[in-house]
C-alpha cells in the first residue's frame, strides 16, 4: 500500500468512526460526511490521474457536485432542527414525533 493510498484510507476510515462513534450534534455528524467526501473526491482524482484515461474523468466532478448537494440539504435540515427544536443534538431527534 502506497502512502498516498494509506492517507486516503486512512482520512476516510476516521471520518467514519467519527461518524459512528460521536454523534452528539447534527453539526459534527455532518462535518465528518463532509471529510469522507472530501476524502473520497481526492482518491478519486488520483485514481483517474493514473490511469491516464479520459473515460473517467468527469467522475470526480460528479463526486464534488452530490458532495455540494449534500452539504445543502445537511445544512437546510440542521437550520430546520435549530427552529423547531432549539438544538442540534441528535438525542433530541425522533422520527416517530412530528
Amino acid at each position: 500500500m502506497s502512502p498516498v493510498h494509506f492517507a486516503f484510507s486512512s482520512a476516510f476510515m476516521l471520518g467514519l468512526t467519527g461518524l459512528a462513534f460521536h454523534r452528539t450534534h447534527l453539526l459534527s455528524a455532518l462535518l465528518c460526511l463532509e471529510g469522507m467526501m472530501l476524502s473520497l473526491f481526492i482518491a478519486l482524482s488520483l485514481w483517474t490521474l493514473q490511469l491516464d484515461s479520459m473515460n473517467f474523468s468527469g467522475a470526480p466532478m460528479l463526486l464534488l457536485a452530490f458532495s455540494a448537494c449534500e452539504a445543502s440539504t445537511g445544512l437546510a435540515l440542521l437550520v430546520a432542527t435549530a427552529r423547531t427544536h432549539g438544538t442540534d443534538h441528535l438525542m433530541n431527534l425522533n422520527l416517530l414525533q412530528c
